[in-house]
């Protein structure tokens, strides 16, 4: 994929990030929002499942060290449901470790995002998910 965010347009994708870091979910949600995503917003696992089905997102990142409900577990939830197993999971994490990667792939991540992300890579990740799923 070369430079793929300006190839497809990201406006209108409705793109959801859990994470229990405030500062994560407000860098993430000004990156997607400059570039006219709808951002759903969720702390953990708990809040994001309530949510994803209301919102039903295009993509999703999820955090993986979070209370009550991890990332791994999260992901695992949203894949095992029919409706969203197609949609794109990107694990996002401090860790950079091979276990965590290979642990992510076990529940179903699509892909692993390390923290602290760019916008660029952010907005890279999300949209080549997006193309791959309209594609």
């Amino acid at each position: 994929m070369k430079d793929g965010v300006n190839q497809f347009d990201l406006k209108g994708l409705k793109v959801m990030v859990i994470d229990d870091s405030n500062t994560i979910r407000r860098s993430a949600e000004i990156f997607l929002l400059q570039v006219g995503c709808q951002v759903i917003l969720a702390e953990d696992g708990f809040d994001a499942l309530a949510k994803i089905t209301d919102h039903q997102p295009d993509v999703i990142f999820v955090d993986i060290m979070m209370p009550r409900l991890d990332g791994y577990q999260a992901c695992a939830l949203i894949k095992k449901n029919p409706k969203f197993k197609s949609t794109p999971v990107i694990m996002l994490s401090s860790k950079d470790g091979l276990f965590d990667r290979a642990r992510g792939r076990m529940v179903g991540s699509d892909e692993y995002l390390t923290k602290p992300f760019t916008k660029d890579s952010l907005l890279k990740t999300v949209g080549f998910h997006a193309q791959k799923k309209v594609a």
